[in-house]
C-alpha cells in the first residue's frame, strides 16, 4: 500500500513541476488530471477485481472479455470527459469560427461556397484513440503483472509456512523415536545400578531429567545454542555408558572453547544413537569414535563406530533412526550449506557432517 501511495503522489505531482519549471498552461492539469482519474480506474478494477476473480480461475476468456468491456466503456467516458474539459478550459461552445480566405489553413470552405463552417471537438481526436488504446493496454498489463508476482510471492510464503511445518513434524518424529526405547532401557540400567552404586544411580538420574527438560521444552522452539546441544550429548553419552562392557572403546572430543550460537536442536544425537546400537559388542572388541570442531563457522561432526556382524544391512532399521530422515531433515534445515559423507565397511561405519552457519 505505502509503494501504491508513493507512486500516485510522484505522478500526480508532476504536472505542478512542469507547470512551475516550464510555465505550461493551467489547462493542461485539468486534461493531465481527468485522464490520470481514468486510468487509475482501469488499473485498480483490473488489479483487484479482473485478474483476481477471473485471470487465476479456469476459464480465462471471461478475463480477456471483461478487460475487453472495460478499455471500450472507459474510452468513451475518456471521450466525454476531454470534450467536456475542453468546453470549460475554452470557455466557448468549442465552435473555432474560420473567417480566412479559401484555401488558408483551417478554413473549411462550405458545399457550395458561403460562410466557413464550425470544426466542432477538441484536436487530434485521432491521436486521442491510438493515446487512449496505448496507455490502457500498458495498465492492463502492469497491473495484471503486479498481481501475478503478488501472488507468486504469497504462494512462496505458504511453502516456506508448509517447510517450516514439516520440520516441526520432523523434529517431533525424531523426539519420539529417542525418546521412549532409550528412556525404557534407560530407566532399566539405573534400577540395576541402584542395588550397586546409589551415588552413580542418583546421578543417572539427574541426568536423565535434563535430558527430558531439554526434549520437552528447549527443543521446542526450533531452536536452541550449541552448547546446550553439546551439554545433551554429553548427558546422552554418558548414560549410555552405564550399558557399555569394558570391550567397548568409547573416545569423546567435544571442543572446549568455541563460538556459541544458535542452531537447530536433536541434529547430532541421530548418529550417535546409531553408533550406540550397531557399534556396541558384548562378547568382541569395539569402538565409538566422536568427535566435533567449531571452526568459525563451520561446524565439523564425525562418528565412527565399529560395524559388527550381521547388523551391516540393519542400519536403516525401523527401531532406530533412519538416516534418511536425517538427511531430509538437513536438507530443509541448511539447504546448500551442509556436507553429509557416510562411508561404510565391512568392520566400520563413519559420518563426517558439516554444517556451515553462514
Amino acid at each position: 500500500m505505502l509503494l501504491h501511495l508513493l507512486a500516485w503522489a510522484i505522478f500526480l505531482g508532476l504536472p505542478l513541476y512542469f507547470i512551475k519549471r516550464w510555465q505550461i498552461g493551467k489547462d493542461f492539469i485539468w486534461f493531465y488530471y481527468i485522464s490520470s482519474l481514468i486510468n487509475g480506474i482501469i488499473f485498480y478494477v483490473n488489479y483487484l477485481f479482473l485478474a483476481p476473480k477471473f485471470f487465476f480461475g479456469k476459464k480465462k476468456y471471461r478475463y480477456y472479455l471483461s478487460v475487453l468491456i472495460l478499455i471500450v466503456c472507459f474510452y468513451f467516458v475518456s471521450d466525454i470527459s476531454n470534450k467536456l474539459a475542453f468546453k470549460y478550459v475554452s470557455g466557448t461552445d468549442q465552435t473555432v469560427q474560420t473567417d480566412r480566405h479559401p484555401g488558408e489553413p483551417g478554413r473549411i470552405p462550405p458545399p457550395g461556397g458561403g460562410a466557413s463552417l464550425s470544426r466542432p471537438g477538441p484536436p487530434f481526436r485521432g491521436m486521442h484513440r491510438y493515446n487512449y488504446a496505448f496507455t490502457s493496454l500498458f495498465l492492463i498489463f502492469l497491473s495484471l503483472g503486479l498481481r501475478v508476482l503478488e501472488r507468486n510471492s504469497q504462494i512462496e510464503e505458504l511453502q516456506k509456512e508448509t517447510e517450516k511445518e514439516k520440520l516441526n513434524s520432523e523434529l517431533a518424529f525424531l523426539k519420539n523415536q529417542i525418546s521412549p526405547h532409550f528412556f525404557f532401557n534407560t530407566l532399566n540400567n539405573i534400577y540395576s545400578l541402584i542395588s550397586i552404586n546409589a551415588e552413580d544411580s542418583q546421578k543417572a538420574v539427574l541426568k536423565l531429567s535434563k535430558l527430558m527438560r531439554y526434549l520437552l521444552y528447549e527443543s521446542e522452539q526450533g531452536k536452541t545454542m550449541l552448547s546446550n546441544e553439546i551439554d545433551f550429548m554429553n548427558n546422552y553419552i554418558d548414560l549410555m555408558k552405564l550399558r557399555m562392557s569394558e570391550k567397548v572403546n568409547l573416545s569423546v572430543t567435544f571442543p572446549e572453547k568455541y563460538e556459541d550460537r544458535n542452531i537447530a536442536p536433536l541434529l547430532f544425537v541421530p548418529f550417535i544413537e546409531n553408533s550406540f546400537k550397531h557399534g556396541i559388542s558384548y562378547r568382541e572388541k569395539s569402538f565409538i569414535n566422536i568427535s566435533m570442531e567449531v571452526i568459525k563457522r563451520s561446524i565439523i561432526f564425525k562418528c565412527v563406530n565399529s560395524l559388527q556382524k550381521g547388523k551391516e544391512n540393519t542400519y536403516n532399521d525401523h527401531n532406530g533412526i533412519g538416516l534418511e530422515n536425517v538427511r531430509k531433515r538437513l536438507n530443509l534445515l541448511f539447504p546448500g550449506s551442509h556436507d553429509l559423507k557416510i562411508n561404510k565397511s565391512d568392520n566400520e561405519f563413519e559420518i563426517i557432517l558439516e554444517i556451515r552457519l553462514d
